[in-house]
């Protein structure tokens, strides 16, 4: 079965983006969610092609996005202008963001409660 929201975690570290997907598993075992971090040969950085399977393989048709820093967001925003899933972005802490995200779709709150609910953690 596909689900409908799902969400990616992409972050500079490859140990850091494992350590959120086990976190927010732990409150949305339900919720389909991928991660990735690190560049391709296994430094601190990004990877275009890691992001990108990151997005493709989530089994979600429309996508929560979070990141950690600069070029973690540039790879998003590269997919979300070539992907044909719907990718929602917002610019707010990876963990808090991620988590409470997790949690409400865990319990099919309506996607408009969660974005507002998101653009109140918004980091200004």
């Amino acid at each position: 079965m596909v689900k409908k929201y799902g969400i990616v975690i992409i972050s500079h570290s490859a140990d850091l983006a494992y350590g959120i997907h086990q976190i927010i598993k732990e409150v949305a075992r339900d919720v389909a969610i991928t991660y990735t971090g690190g560049t391709d040969d296994g430094k601190i950085g990004t990877s275009f092609e890691k992001v990108s399977t990151a997005f493709e393989t989530n089994e979600a048709d429309h996508i929560y996005a979070f990141y950690d820093l600069g070029s973690a967001k540039i790879n998003i925003e590269t997919i979300i202008e070539i992907s044909d899933k719907e990718i929602i972005l917002f610019d707010v802490p990876i963990l808090e963001g991620a988590y409470a995200t997790a949690a409400q779709l865990q319990m099919d709150e309506s996607i408009a409660v969660i974005n507002k609910n998101l653009e109140t953690i918004i980091v200004k």
